[in-house]
């Protein structure tokens, strides 16, 4: 079965081919870096983050784009009543997506451009469609996509024109219809004279839908493969994006996939709801990679209902998967990283590359991990060395793709640091030769004392034929 993904554009599952035979260029929609990262943002980046790893995996060479929007109404906005200079109101925010992004296992894109440092491709794109007869200038430091002038406006998400809403906030005298949108926006006053650029129809600076249409064409050409993001941000973003790119000649993305949302208590995340959770107070909770996996192992267009409950959920699934990578490295052996991350996609459970082939689907493609770790373990008790080997290498290859490889150099460790698990590991081995002295001199009361102070620091121990174990317990 050959990858199939699933077209927003068409509404259909699509064989997929790219551009160019064995290469793939995937443009996402990143942060506006107005304020701090919430689950909510991860939830794109996490659902690409996967679909990339696993067209890697498939043998592809993989160029992906995630641009930050670092200039926009709402950072000027929220950097003016911070009392904050704007440009560093965006960095501080950009460097809490960038921590988020690590935080979570998300790989970083091949380029991360900045929409300030590509103001002169704007400008010159702007001048593309103006000269194509789809913009006209308004009022000094505006000018406006026409968008009855192009014919396929609509298309992407199958509207008419005539039956399109209309953005009362964006309503602006010198416009002449009321569907048209910025390319290039003048000056508000009072904001500051660096949020503005000089430009051949006055000083100001790029409309929002702008910024992405010039720099996917700059990093990925005029045609590339896919371009991703939130199913919010298919109308008018999307949209606009799409005309604007089409108006300039440029043929612009051949695939368009969006995900679904993350919802709390049955409405979707948003700061305007108030329930908007941060990635560094949710980290502080549970673990991270339990943040990972109850975000990420949900098809990429089905909502995540995120809930006490989810978690809790997903750090049980966590503590099976990374019990047995544990248990099977401790008694075969650790297969090496290298092998991990580069076993051929043909040797890899057909169950897993069928669903991984089927538009991404990440829960049929656990289903078949829970499969293997579940032979592995059988393997283990019938101390067969090399099917227990073989399942390690197996189970952990699939949850590569998945970005959670138990025994990566992220994952192993509390909190990603090595540093971390070495003083923990030092201290509970410490305590539980203590216990076992105390078993051998038959002072069961010390060695329950132990094992309970271990217990009330989240430590579970565990006695087997072959020794003692140990493990930190999720929430």
């Amino acid at each position: 079965m050959s990858l199939k993904i699933y077209d927003s554009a068409t509404r259909s599952l699509r064989d997929f081919q790219p551009l160019v035979a064995g290469q793939v260029g995937i443009y996402l929609c990143g942060a506006t870096v107005q304020g701090s990262p919430h689950i909510g943002h991860m939830r794109s980046a996490l659902a690409f983050d996967v679909f990339a790893r696993w067209l890697r995996r498939s043998g592809y060479e993989v160029r992906t784009v995630r641009n930050v929007t670092d200039i926009d109404d709402k950072i000027l906005d929220k950097s003016a009543r911070a009392g904050w200079p704007w440009w560093a109101w965006a960095y501080r925010h950009e460097n809490e997506f960038s921590e988020a992004y690590r935080t979570l296992g998300i790989l970083p894109p091949t380029y991360e451009p900045r929409a300030t440092g590509h103001v002169t491709d704007m400008i010159e794109l702007i001048a593309r469609i103006v000269e194509a007869g789809h913009a006209y200038a308004g009022d000094p430091g505006n000018v406006y996509f026409d968008v009855a002038s192009l014919p396929d406006y609509g298309s992407l998400t199958r509207q008419e024109l005539a039956n399109m809403s209309v953005d009362e906030s964006e309503a602006e005298p010198d416009k002449r219809g009321p569907h048209d949108f910025a390319l290039w926006k003048a000056p508000k006053p009072g904001e500051p004279a660096t949020a503005s650029w000089d430009s051949p129809w006055g000083r100001g600076r790029p409309g929002w839908h702008l910024e992405c249409s010039a720099m996917a064409g700059r990093y990925l050409g005029d045609v590339f493969d896919v371009h991703g993001g939130g199913i919010d941000l298919r109308f008018p973003h999307h949209e606009n994006e799409q005309a604007q790119s089409h108006a300039a000649g440029r043929g612009f993305a051949r695939y368009w996939m969006h995900n679904a949302w993350v919802t709390i208590e049955g409405e979707k995340m948003s700061k305007s709801l108030g329930n908007s959770l941060t990635v560094r107070a949710v980290a502080r909770e549970v673990p991270p990679v339990v943040l990972r996996l109850a975000l990420g192992t949900v098809h990429y267009r089905s909502t995540v209902a995120y809930s006490p409950a989810t978690l809790a959920e997903a750090a049980a699934v966590w503590e099976r998967l990374s019990g047995f990578a544990t248990r099977s490295a401790d008694m075969v052996g650790e297969v090496p990283l290298e092998d991990v991350a580069h076993l051929p996609v043909e040797e890899l459970p057909p169950g897993f590359v069928s669903a991984m082939d089927d538009d991404v689907n990440v829960s049929g493609a656990l289903a078949v991990v829970h499969e293997a770790v579940t032979r592995g373990n059988t393997a283990l008790a019938s101390r067969d060395a090399d099917a227990a080997r073989r399942s390690q290498l197996e189970v952990r290859s699939m949850l590569d793709v998945l970005g959670l490889d138990p025994l990566c150099e992220q994952w192993r460790a509390p909190g990603g640091s090595t540093a971390e698990h070495a003083a923990l590991t030092s201290l509970v081995e410490g305590m539980l030769e203590r216990r076992s002295q105390a078993r051998a001199a038959k002072d069961w009361a010390t060695a329950d004392a132990v094992r309970d102070a271990l217990a009330g620091a989240g430590i579970a121990v565990e006695d087997s034929p072959q020794g003692v174990r140990w493990h930190v317990e999720g929430p």
